[in-house]
Parts: C-alpha cells; sequence; structure tokens
C-alpha cells in the first residue's frame, strides 16, 4: 500500500544484526577479519585495569609506590609481636591509609566454627566500647585506635573509625565493589570514672588476644556499665574539701586557712550537686561551685582587717579555684590538637573556655560584692612560696585527692600521687632554685608527668590518664587566675589581663609538656618483654604550612 514502509529479507537481517542498547559493548567497531572480544561477565565484576602481558610486577612493596603488589602489602615488621601493646600496634595502623594499611592472612574467630560474627554486631561492640572511652576522657586518637583494634580482632581489617567531640561512626567495607556498611553512635552524657575506663581497656587488651567471644564482649561490656562508682558523693565532697586545702598550703596558707578553704569547697561541691539534681547545666554548676570558697575568702578580708593574725583570704579562693580549673579537659584537647584531631580539640577548647567563663562569673560577682563592702584583697600582696616541705606533702595530698574526684582505681592512686609529687618536686627546683621561668618549670614538670605516666601505662598495658591527670594538679595556674579575676573586679583590666594571660600560658605549658613526655616515651622506650624496636608511626609531613 502506498505511504507504508516496505521491508524485505535484507532488512530484516541487517535489524537482528544491531546490536542492543543493553548489550553494547563498545563504542568502536573492529575491523573486518578480526575476532569480535567475548562479552564480559556482568556477575562476576573485576577490575578495570590489567596488567599487560610481559610488565613485571613488584615482589616488594616498598612505601610511597605507585603500585600495589598483587598478593596484598606485607605485614610491617614488628605488629604482630605477642607483647608489643595493641595501643601502639593499633596507633600505628589507623595512622596509615586505608591503601596502604597491611591486611594479614589469618584465621578469623568464629561463633559457630562454620561463619565469622555479624559484621554488623562487631561494629556495634566497636561503637559502645569507643563511647565509654570518649566519655570518660580519653583522647581522640586513642579512642580510634581502641577501635580499630576490636574491629581488627574480629576480622574487619578495612574499617576507618571516626570520632568527634560527641559523635563516633565506624565504616567497614569488605572489598572495592561490596557494599560498605556504617554505624553511628552519640555521646550524650560524659563522666570521669578511670575505674570504668581501665575495665574498659582491659577488654580491649583481652579481645585483641584472642581471648574473648563476641558475646563475651558485649557481657563483659554491660558488666562494666551497672558497676558502680568506686567512691561515694560523700567521699567525692570530702576530697574536693581535701584539695581545696592542699592547694591553699601550696601557695602560702596556714592550717587555719587550710580548713577554711576546703570548707569553702566542701559547700560548693554539695551546692553543684543540688543543681546537678534540678537539671541545671553545668555551666551553672560551675557558677554555683565558685562562690562558696570566693565568699569565705571574702569573708576572711573583712574579719581579718581588725585582728592580728595574718590569715591569707586571697589563699582561701585559690584554693578553691583549683578543685574546679578543668585540667582534665584541657590537656586532652591540646592532645587532641596535636595529633591532627582539630575539629575534637576545638569542641574540648571550646568547653574549657565555657568552663572557665563559668568561674568567672561566680568568683566576679562575689568578688565585686567584697570589694563593695570594703574587703581588703590586695592583688599586690603576691603568694610566696617560703616551705619547701609542706609544700611538697601538700602536692601529693592535692593528687591524692584529684585521684579520687577522678574515681580511679586503688592500686594507681599510690604512684599517681608519688608522680604528682616529682612534678612539684621539679618545678620547686627549676623555679626556685635555678631561678628558671614559671612556664618554662611547668613544662619540663609536666613533661616529666607524661614520661613517668606513659611508662606507668606501658607496664600495665592500661591507660595513661589515671597516672597524668591527677599528677598535674599541683601546677595548674590557680594562683595565676585568682589575681586575673581579682585585677579585672578592682578595675584594673590591664594588670588582671596579663594575669590571665600568664594563667593560660601555665595551662598550655601543662598540656603541651604532658604530651610531649608521652610522645617521647613511646618513641624512644622499648616495651617490656619486647627485644626488637618498636614500628615507626606514619604521621602527616607538612612542614611549610600547606
Amino acid at each position: 500500500m502506498a505511504g507504508e514502509p516496505r521491508w524485505n529479507g535484507a532488512d530484516a537481517q541487517a535489524e537482528d544484526a544491531k546490536p542492543q542498547s543493553d548489550e553494547a559493548r563498545s563504542a568502536f567497531t573492529p575491523p573486518q577479519g578480526l575476532p569480535l572480544r567475548p562479552p564480559a561477565e556482568s556477575d562476576h565484576p573485576s577490575s578495570e585495569f590489567t596488567i599487560p602481558e610481559g610488565l613485571r610486577t613488584q615482589s616488594v612493596y616498598e612505601p610511597g609506590s605507585h603500585f600495589t603488589p598483587p598478593d596484598g602489602i606485607p605485614v610491617l615488621a614488628g605488629l604482630d609481636r605477642p607483647g608489643l601493646p595493641w595501643q601502639d600496634r593499633m596507633r600505628t595502623m589507623v595512622r596509615m591509609p586505608l591503601a596502604e594499611r597491611p591486611a594479614p592472612e589469618r584465621p578469623v574467630r568464629t561463633e559457630d566454627g562454620e561463619s565469622g560474627p555479624s559484621v554488623p554486631r562487631v561494629l556495634d561492640l566497636t561503637l559502645r566500647i569507643g563511647e565509654l572511652l570518649l566519655a570518660g576522657g580519653e583522647g581522640a586518637e586513642d579512642v580510634e585506635a581502641a577501635m580499630f583494634g576490636v574491629a581488627h580482632a574480629f576480622g574487619l581489617d578495612r574499617c576507618e573509625p571516626t570520632v568527634t567531640f560527641t559523635l563516633l561512626s565506624v565504616t567497614h567495607q569488605p572489598s572495592l565493589v561490596d557494599d560498605p556498611v556504617t554505624l553511628s553512635r552519640t555521646v550524650r552524657r560524659r563522666g570521669t570514672d578511670y575505674t570504668r575506663l581501665a575495665a574498659v581497656f582491659e577488654l580491649v587488651t583481652d579481645i585483641s588476644h584472642g581471648e574473648v567471644t563476641l558475646e563475651e564482649a558485649y557481657r563483659r561490656l554491660a558488666r562494666i556499665r551497672r558497676n558502680r562508682h568506686p567512691y561515694t558523693k560523700g567521699a567525692l565532697t570530702v576530697a574536693s574539701g581535701l584539695l581545696a586545702g592542699a592547694a591553699s598550703l601550696l601557695v602560702g596558707g596556714g592550717w587555719l586557712v587550710f580548713l577554711l578553704a576546703a570548707l569553702g569547697a566542701m559547700l560548693g561541691d554539695r551546692f553543684a550537686w543540688y543543681l546537678a539534681g534540678r537539671g541545671l547545666p553545668e555551666f551553672y554548676q560551675f557558677v554555683a561551685a565558685a562562690m562558696p570558697p570566693a565568699a569565705i575568702g571574702v569573708t576572711v578580708a573583712l574579719v581579718s582587717s581588725g585582728l592580728t593574725a595574718d590569715i591569707r583570704a586571697g589563699a582561701v579562693i585559690t584554693g578553691g579555684l583549683f578543685a574546679l580549673i578543668p585540667g582534665r579537659a584541657l590537656v586532652a584537647a591540646v592532645h587532641d590538637g596535636l595529633t591532627g584531631f582539630y575539629i575534637t580539640a576545638s569542641a574540648r577548647l571550646l568547653e574549657v573556655v565555657y568552663l572557665i567563663v563559668a568561674i568567672v562569673c561566680g568568683v566576679l560577682l562575689v568578688l565585686y560584692a567584697g570589694d563593695e563592702l570594703g574587703a581588703e584583697l590586695d592583688p599586690e600582696n603576691q603568694l610566696h612560696l617560703e616551705r619547701p616541705a609542706t609544700q611538697l606533702v601538700a602536692a601529693m595530698l592535692l593528687a591524692l585527692a584529684f585521684c579520687v574526684l577522678l574515681q580511679q582505681e586503688r592500686h594507681t592512686v599510690l604512684l599517681a600521687t608519688v608522680n604528682g609529687g616529682i612534678a612539684w618536686l621539679i618545678y620547686g627546683t627549676l623555679h626556685d632554685l635555678a631561678e628558671l621561668n614559671a612556664v618554662a618549670s611547668t613544662f619540663a614538670a609536666a613533661g616529666l608527668v607524661g614520661l613517668f605516666g606513659q611508662l606507668a601505662s606501658r607496664y600495665r598495658f592500661a591507660s595513661s590518664l589515671p597516672y597524668i591527670t591527677a599528677a598535674i594538679g599541683p601546677l595548674l595556674p590557680g594562683s595565676a587566675t585568682y589575681f586575673g579575676l581579682l585585677n579585672v573586679a578592682q578595675g584594673n583590666v590591664e594588670a588582671g589581663m596579663g594575669d590571665i594571660a600568664r594563667a593560660v600560658a601555665l595551662a598550655l605549658a601543662i598540656a603541651i609538656g604532658v604530651n610531649l613526655g608521652g610522645e617521647l616515651a613511646r618513641l624512644f622506650i622499648k616495651t617490656p618483654g619486647v627485644e626488637t624496636p618498636l614500628p615507626g608511626r606514619r604521621a602527616a609531613k607538612r612542614t611549610r604550612g600547606f
């Protein structure tokens, strides 16, 4: 019929010969006479790149090479030694890019003898362990190392843990063609309990040694969560008083000042507990805790003006400030910044700033009121340290009180107390006898604290925080903070800012010194029971600011 297309046999054969769009394999047609390439098997995907015939592959992997050997990257020497702490092994692995991370061939621990544990359950256990460590104040790098160690022990080598201030996530991708599995968990509450922290570290150690199955790990983790704190609220209140009293002795106070500072700190602690029970944020708890010691100090200044006895009101206020300065959070913040976790470090530093502002608000309110009432608080009357033996005992008592406040295990209290006494002895020797700058003396003492704390943790295969945090207590800049606030309250803003800047410099010296001491211990001191040196830890090389 006219107007209709006409088809013949040749056209039908040509139409049948055309490849359909979903069957087309190449945009180019091979010349006549050459055989067509066999169609690819879509059910078995493979890499898009193949090694041409005759090309010699590398048999030995060299760091920095452009090609990965076909048989995988060999294990770095020393990573699988049984005596090497899992912290060092996992920190080494975490600092490597995923493409260069060695994945040793080893049997995967199984639950029923036939198949390995479920990937989501392993990742969930990893997140729960990381949550307890981060909530307990552990540094972000150590939390990542512990999370990777747990996943690595259960056969999940291609894992990437990520830790920020309140969010943890972990991603596992079995291969380049498999779908990744990602889980995350948010840290809602953070508290200080180094006994629980030590129990989590012991659990991670047993998991990394292959001594605990997945279900046993879940049961032990549940027991760790249910365990009560080793010290009651009453014991914590008494420890706060002892800490404030010992700090007042450090800055030149007598035994009467010791009792008054202890009373102010205990009143502030109970006031903060009352507000915490009513659901007020931590900022207002710090404001409330800072007011009673300052009020007692102002009262002492008003009463002692008509007495002949020399009662240092400034020592009372300074002792109360020692119990409130967030030294633990500051050390963790600087540690995260020095190890490259800048987001977490920024969040921790912001938390420190808020807590210090809360202390400033509480103390300044009382100091303003005292200045209006005529209290004679002279910022020029700097506190002098003239009793080395008494102050050494006070420094050790302060470290002991800090151990109780941190809920440490009892077997760690003695070593942490001695470490605090050594820190004060080093500081006093350098500052008073050698007449070294206060910042440099503090830095040297904090460095030894970090070194000894890292050594103790390596011998016990535990966290170094219980041996470090309490020991830096005597070095905290309580007097510089007090004089800065007093100058600001009396209108001497320039002098006050100078004292506050000095307090910030001392705090940074403590944090950097502790971190440097720990790094030196890991670099140059071998682990007990391990004869060969530790493997090197990869870090970013960025020496020109870009």
